[in-house]
C-alpha cells in the first residue's frame, strides 16, 4: 500500500478533473451543514482530520457521481475514493462555491467565519443530526441577545438569515473566490490603518490555510480485486462505525452484482415520484427479507448474485403492492406518516408471502394491525429489528395476521390509548402521526385558508404543517418555567399552515381565536368555551384536549 500526502486543494482539484472518483459501493453525500461546520472548524484550528483511503485499479468498475459537478473526462487509469467521500465533498462544494446534489435536488452549503471571534476560541461540538438541515440546533429558539452572545464565541457557523448581514461575518466560499480588498470593504475595513486591518487579514489567511491542509492519503494498489477491496472497504467502515449497516450492505451487494446500484436508484427515483422518499436501507432490508426469510444484514455476503437479482425482482413487485395498499387501503400518501419505513418492510413480506392472493377480510385484518402499529411506534422503540423479525417469523409458512396482534399487544401490553399514555409525546410519534390521519378524516381544514389536511400541498405558505396552539414565544414570555418539551406535546400542535402561523404569530390564544371559525378549531379537537386561553392554565387546556385526542385516536382505530 503506497502511501503520499494531498492538500485539500490538491484533492478538490482531483474530485473536479474526475481524477478521483466514487465506486458504487459508496453511499450518497448524507452530511448535514453543522457537519460541514465543525470541519472546517477543525482544519482551521490545525486539528487532525483522519486518513484518506484510495484504489488505483485498470478494471472495469463502475462509478457513481459526486455530489458536486465535475467537468473533465475520465483517465483509463481510475484513482477510486474508498474513504473520505463526505469530508472532500463538502471542502469541495464549500471552496469551489458548487452547491451539493442530494436525492436529485441541489442545495448549496452556506458557511459564515466570524472575523471577530475570541483569540482563544471556545471548545464547542454540537453534530445534532435530528435538527434542521441549514440551523445550528441551540440558536434556532434563542432570543437576540442570547443568539448574538453566543455566535460571537464560534469561528464558523451554518449560515442563517439572522446573522449573514453582519459586517463581521462573510461567507467562506467567498474567502476563498473573493479578494481581500472586496471582503475588508464588506466589514467596513477602508484603509490600511483601520485597527482591524491586520487582525482581519490574518484570520482570513487562517481560513484559506485551509486548503494547504494535509491529508494522509492510503492508496491500495492495481493488484487487490474488486471483491477484496470490498471487504477492506467494509472493514474500515464498520471499525470507525462511519456507515450503517446498510450502507456496509449495500458495498457487499455491488461487489458481487456489478451495475446494481443504478438499477436501485432507478427504482428509488421512480418510488420517489410517487411521493414516498424511502432511504435506501429500507429498499435493501426488504429484498434481504424476501430472500432470507429475516430482516439483518449480516447474511448478504453469503447470498449469491442469482439470489439478489432474483430477490430483487420479487422486492419491487412487493414494494409496489405495499405503496398502492398503504395508499389506497389505508390513506397514507407520504412517508411521513408512518413511524417506521419498517412497517413497508412487513407489507411487502405479508403480500410476497401470500404470493398476492389475499381476501376481503384478511386485507381488513391487515389494515387495521398497520394503523394500530403505526400509532403504537412497533418498530420506533427497541431493538426495532428484532421485532421485525418476529412479524417476518409471524407471517412464514402462511402464519395469519392474528400472529402480529398478539406480538404487538405483548410489546404494549394494549392497544387503546389513555390520556396518560399521550404525556410526552410530540410530533415524531405515531400517535401524532395518526392523529393527522383521524383529522383529516373529519375533514380538518387550515384555519385561515380552509384547505383541507394533505400531505401534498405545494407551495411554502401553504403547505400543511403542525404548529403550537400556545405559540412558544408567548408561553416565553409569560410562562417562562414550562419546559420546552411541554411547550412540543402532542396536545399542544395543530395542523395550520405556515401562512396562518405567521397570522398568528406569538399572541396569546385569546387574542387571535376570534380570527377564525369556531368549527374549524373544534374539528381540530380544540376548545377554548372554558377560557382555557391563558398561559396560567396551559396545563389545564393540555390536560383536556389530550383526553379528546386519545378518544378520537380509539375510534378512528377501532
Amino acid at each position: 500500500m503506497a502511501r503520499t500526502d494531498r492538500t485539500v486543494s490538491d484533492l478538490v482539484r482531483m474530485i473536479q478533473n474526475k481524477d478521483l472518483q466514487l465506486p458504487e459501493m459508496q453511499r450518497e453525500y448524507v452530511w448535514q451543514a453543522t457537519r460541514v461546520r465543525d470541519l472546517l472548524d477543525s482544519l482551521y484550528r490545525g486539528y487532525p482530520s483522519g486518513v484518506i483511503l484510495a484504489w488505483e485499479t485498470d478494471e472495469n468498475v463502475a462509478t457513481t457521481d459526486f455530489a458536486v459537478e465535475t467537468s473533465a473526462a475520465s483517465s483509463s487509469s481510475k484513482l477510486l475514493l474508498l474513504d473520505g467521500q463526505q469530508r472532500l465533498t463538502s471542502l469541495s462544494a464549500v471552496i469551489r462555491g458548487e452547491p451539493v446534489t442530494v436525492r436529485g435536488r441541489k442545495r448549496p452549503v452556506e458557511i459564515l467565519f466570524n472575523l471577530e471571534h475570541p483569540d482563544e476560541l471556545t471548545f464547542i461540538t454540537e453534530v445534532n443530526e435530528s435538527s434542521k438541515d441549514d440551523e445550528d440546533p441551540d440558536i434556532e429558539d434563542a432570543s437576540e441577545k442570547d443568539f448574538i452572545e453566543r455566535l460571537s464565541r464560534r469561528a464558523f457557523v451554518v449560515s442563517n438569515g439572522r446573522i449573514a448581514s453582519l459586517p463581521n461575518w462573510v461567507r467562506v466560499t467567498d474567502v476563498f473566490t473573493k479578494s481581500d480588498g472586496e471582503l475588508l470593504r464588506g466589514a467596513g475595513v477602508t484603509s490600511f490603518d483601520d485597527p482591524n486591518y491586520e487582525k482581519y487579514t490574518e484570520r482570513l489567511k487562517g481560513v484559506r490555510a485551509i486548503a494547504d491542509y494535509s491529508y494522509r492519503m492510503d492508496v491500495l494498489e492495481k493488484s487487490k480485486s474488486y471483491e477484496e477491496v470490498t471487504e477492506i472497504f467494509v472493514r474500515v467502515n464498520s471499525l470507525g462505525a462511519k456507515l450503517r449497516s446498510s450502507d456496509l450492505a449495500l458495498a457487499q451487494i455491488t461487489a458481487k452484482w456489478r451495475g446494481s446500484l443504478q438499477i436501485f436508484q432507478d427504482y428509488q427515483s421512480e418510488v420517489d415520484r410517487r411521493g414516498f422518499v424511502i432511504e435506501m436501507g429500507t429498499y435493501l432490508k426488504t429484498l434481504v427479507a424476501l430472500v432470507t426469510g429475516q430482516s439483518k444484514f449480516f447474511v448478504v455476503s453469503g447470498l449469491s448474485t442469482k439470489q439478489l437479482e432474483d430477490g430483487w425482482k420479487r422486492t419491487k413487485k412487493a414494494l409496489d403492492f405495499a405503496l398502492n395498499f398503504v395508499q389506497s387501503n389505508i390513506g397514507i400518501d407520504s412517508l411521513t406518516l408512518l413511524s417506521s419505513p419498517f412497517l413497508l418492510v412487513t407489507t411487502a413480506f405479508w403480500v410476497d408471502s401470500r404470493d398476492y392472493k389475499i381476501d376481503s377480510t384478511e386485507a381488513e385484518e391487515f389494515r387495521r394491525w398497520f394503523l394500530s402499529a403505526n400509532a403504537k411506534g412497533r418498530y420506533s422503540r427497541g431493538s426495532s429489528e428484532g421485532l421485525l423479525d418476529q412479524d417476518i417469523a409471524a407471517l412464514r409458512n402462511g402464519g395469519s395476521v392474528d400472529g402480529l396482534y398478539q406480538r404487538l399487544i405483548q410489546q404494549m401490553g394494549r392497544l387503546d390509548f389513555t390520556p396518560e399514555d399521550l404525556i410526552g409525546r410530540n410530533s415524531r410519534s405515531g400517535a401524532f402521526k395518526t392523529l393527522f390521519l383521524a383529522l383529516r378524516q373529519d375533514g380538518a381544514r387550515d384555519w385561515a385558508t380552509n384547505l383541507e389536511l394533505s400531505t401534498k400541498h405545494g407551495g411554502a405558505s401553504d403547505k400543511i404543517e403542525f404548529h403550537h396552539i400556545f405559540p412558544k414565544a408567548f408561553l416565553k414570555r409569560v410562562r417562562p418555567d414550562v419546559d420546552s418539551r411541554d411547550v412540543d406535546d402532542i396536545a399542544n400542535l395543530a395542523f395550520i399552515g405556515a401562512a396562518t402561523n405567521k397570522k398568528i404569530t406569538d399572541r396569546s390564544p385569546d387574542d387571535y381565536k376570534n380570527d377564525f371559525e369556531p368549527h374549524l378549531l373544534n374539528v381540530q379537537l380544540i376548545d377554548f368555551e372554558d377560557g382555557l386561553t391563558a398561559g396560567d392554565v396551559f396545563e389545564a387546556f393540555k390536560q383536556k384536549r389530550r383526553k379528546l385526542i386519545a378518544e378520537r385516536l380509539n375510534k378512528f382505530l377501532e
